[in-house]
């Protein structure tokens, strides 16, 4: 499958400054992207944003972190396939930022290497816009470089990094802002960030994640922000109509 590029038809002269993303199918089927493409496929992360959305409606809700116990969890990879099916919702316009500063999991799932990324631009050394990637009109990814991040603690705990997120939801006026954030046990990188999101997915892996780490998962979280719920990633399933995801509320 060729390349594709994200089009757009927005009325929103921000957005549709913003560079488009270049799609490659392949890569993205490869990396266990189903939702690109409307289908069977895409039908339990469907069910999942769904889901999401309604709790954020119901509770006013807009920031939404995505977090794991650990790394390996594939919270990157429900983070791309979230962010394709809320593209399909043209009234709903979604940031989706890679905030998991010390690794490049949407970077590498979508094949985007921005020379400058999200550090930086929390960092005042580059704009949002030399980051974003849009998809379609309604959706933009920021994206992490492939340059190591020094003191990613730091800049997410930062003042001038919650300054600038302000600043990029002001100019973009985003329905909903989703966050690739750092596995929650791997380093004390959430800890600070995660009471500036307004609830959090606890995205956990099928087969390796022990409940002891889901529990102490989701208590971390829960003394930081709201869980929206959990995620339960990598299920095998005998049907191919049925996915990888199960939202659990």
């Amino acid at each position: 499958m060729p390349p594709k590029t994200g089009q757009s038809d927005t009325d929103r002269p921000a957005w549709e400054a913003l560079e488009a993303l270049q799609i490659d199918g392949k890569r993205l089927l490869h990396n266990r992207v189903t939702t690109y493409e409307h289908g069977d496929e895409s039908a339990p992360f469907d069910l999942l944003r769904t889901r999401m959305l309604q709790q954020a409606h119901d509770n006013g809700w807009r920031r939404i972190g995505l977090v794991s116990p650990n790394a390996g969890c594939g919270k990157s990879t429900v983070a791309v396939n979230l962010a394709f099916s809320l593209a399909r919702h043209r009234d709903i316009y979604s940031l989706v930022l890679d905030f998991d500063l010390r690794r490049k999991g949407m970077t590498n799932v979508l094949g985007q290497f921005p020379s400058l990324g999200t550090a930086d631009v929390l960092r005042r050394q580059a704009d949002f816009s030399d980051v974003a990637r849009r998809f379609g009109p309604n959706v933009a990814f920021g994206l992490n470089s492939e340059r190591r991040v020094q003191d990613p603690s730091e800049i997410l705990q930062s003042s001038m990094a919650a300054e600038v997120l302000e600043e990029i939801e002001t100019k973009y006026q985003p329905d909903i802002v989703l966050f690739d954030l750092p596995p929650i046990m791997d380093s004390d990188d959430n800890f600070g960030f995660l009471k500036k999101v307004d609830c959090a997915l606890v995205v956990v892996a099928a087969e390796k994640t022990s409940m002891s780490q889901i529990d102490v998962a989701e208590r971390h979280v829960a003394e930081l922000t709201n869980v929206m719920g959990l995620v339960l990633n990598k299920c095998r399933y005998p049907s191919k109509t049925q996915g990888q995801v199960y939202g659990k509320y």
